[in-house]
C-alpha cells in the first residue's frame, strides 16, 4: 500500500497566517525523509479554512525539494476555473517532477466560494463534467476544439506538451450518488475522503466500480483520505482526537455553513440533505458530543497496532491501495503534529509498504451494511 500525507493549512486565531503555513510546510518537507510515498495539496479560499489556492502551484515547490515521492493534488474544484489553464498547469508540473504526479478533482460544496469567483453553484454539475472532458482533450492530443455549453475553445494546442500521461491519472471526489455515477462516465477513478462509517463508504466504491465496468474500463483502486491521531496509547490518541477533531467541527461548518441547510435549494445539491442535517444537531451539546464520537471513530485513531488492524480491514472493504493521511488537524500543536506523522512513520508506515498482507488490494472485496447511521461530514 502506497501511503501520502495532505497539507490542509487551517487558519489559527492569533497566528498569521505566515507562522501556519510555515508549520505545514515543514511537514511536507519531512514526507519524503521519513518514508512516505505522496504528498498532496488541497484547494479552498476565502474563509482560512484550507490556506491553499493554488494546489500545483505548492506542488510545483516540492517538485523541486524531492526526487521520489509522488504529487498530487485533493482536490483541483473545477467549476472555479478555466480548464485550459488548469491543463497547462498539470503539463508544466508533470515536466517539473518528472511524471510522478496525480490529480484529484471535485466540484465544491461552499456557497462563498462559488460567490467568490462569481460562478453559480448550481451550474456546479455540468461546469465539472464539461471541465474535466476538456482537460483531458488538452492532455491527450496534440490539439483539439470543444463546443459546449459553458466552454466554446477553438482549435488549440498547450504548450509544453506532458512527458507522461497524467490524464491516465485522474482521480475524483464524490458525496452524492450522482457524482459517483459522474465520474464512472469520465473515466476517472475514485478519491474517497472519510466522512461517513467505513462500510457505506464501501458501498459507493463497490457501486463505482460496477458502473465503471459497464462503460467497458476499470479503474485503478481508490484512494483514501483520512486524518490520523496515534499515539502510544489508546487514551492519548482518543483524547486528542477528540478534542481536535472537535475543533475542526467549527471550522467545516464556518466555511461550508451546512448547518442552516441552504444547499437543499441549489441545484445538484439536494443529497447534502443529511449533511445539514448532522451539522445542524453540534448546537446541541450532547449531540454535538455524541457526533464527535462518531467522526472520531470513522478515522483513524489508536496506537500504531490499532492503525494496522484498521487499515486491514478498511482495505478489505474498499480495496484501496494507497492512503491519503492527515495529521495536523483542527488547529493541532505543530509539536503534536509532528510527533504523530514520526511515530506513524516508524511503526506503521514499513507494514503497510512491506507486510504481504498489504502487497495489494484484495480481488474479492468484503460487504458490511455498517450499523445504519444516517451521519454524513464534510470533506476534509
Amino acid at each position: 500500500m502506497k501511503v501520502g500525507m495532505a497539507l490542509n493549512m487551517l487558519c489559527q486565531e492569533g497566528r498569521s497566517d505566515a507562522a501556519v503555513v510555515a508549520e505545514h510546510m515543514a511537514l511536507g518537507d519531512l514526507v519524503e525523509p521519513l518514508g512516505f510515498d505522496s504528498l498532496f495539496a488541497l484547494e479552498h479560499h476565502f474563509t482560512g479554512y484550507a490556506m491553499s489556492p493554488a494546489p500545483c502551484q505548492l506542488l510545483t515547490y516540492y517538485a523541486g525539494r524531492t526526487k521520489r515521492i509522488m504529487l498530487g493534488t485533493a482536490v483541483i474544484v473545477l467549476p472555479w476555473h478555466d480548464p485550459i489553464r488548469v491543463a497547462e498547469e498539470i503539463a508544466l508540473l508533470d515536466i517539473l517532477c518528472g511524471g510522478r504526479c496525480l490529480f484529484g478533482f471535485g466540484r465544491g460544496a461552499a456557497s462563498a466560494e462559488y460567490a467568490g469567483f462569481r460562478i453559480d453553484q448550481g451550474e456546479a454539475r455540468p461546469r465539472f463534467i464539461e471541465a474535466a472532458k476538456i482537460i483531458r482533450l488538452a492532455l491527450s492530443q496534440e490539439s483539439f476544439e470543444f463546443r459546449g455549453d459553458y466552454f466554446q475553445i477553438p482549435r488549440t494546442a498547450i504548450r509544453p506538451r506532458p512527458i507522461s500521461h497524467p490524464e491516465q491519472r485522474f482521480y475524483g471526489s464524490a458525496v452524492s450518488p450522482e457524482s459517483v455515477e459522474v465520474l464512472a462516465q469520465l473515466g476517472f477513478s475514485m478519491l474517497v475522503i472519510m466522512q461517513n462509517e467505513w462500510p457505506k463508504a464501501a458501498a459507493d466504491v463497490h457501486r463505482f466500480n460496477a458502473l465503471a465496468a459497464a462503460q467497458g474500463y476499470r479503474p485503478h483502486p481508490p484512494i483514501i483520505l483520512t486524518n490520523v491521531s496515534v499515539a502510544e496509547t489508546r487514551a492519548e490518541a482518543h483524547e486528542r482526537a477528540l478534542e481536535f477533531l472537535g475543533r475542526k467541527w467549527d471550522s467545516i461548518d464556518n466555511h461550508y455553513r451546512f448547518s442552516d441547510g441552504h444547499l437543499n435549494t441549489v441545484k445538484g445539491y439536494e443529497s447534502y440533505d443529511k449533511v445539514g442535517q448532522t451539522y445542524a444537531k453540534m448546537k446541541d451539546p450532547a449531540r454535538r458530543a455524541k457526533a464527535t464520537q462518531f467522526y472520531v471513530s470513522i478515522q483513524l485513531v489508536g496506537t500504531p497496532d490499532d492503525c494496522v488492524q484498521k487499515l486491514e480491514e478498511l482495505q478489505g472493504l474498499t480495496g484501496l491501495d494507497h492512503l491519503i493521511t492527515e495529521f495536523a488537524f483542527g488547529g493541532l500543536p505543530h509539536a503534536e503534529a509532528e510527533r504523530g506523522m514520526r511515530l506513524f512513520a516508524e511503526k506503521v508506515l514499513p507494514v503497510l509498504q512491506h507486510d504481504r498482507r498489504f502487497a495489494e488490494p484484495p480481488k474479492v472485496l468484503r460487504t458490511d451494511s455498517g450499523t445504519g447511521k444516517d451521519s454524513l461530514f464534510a470533506p476534509a
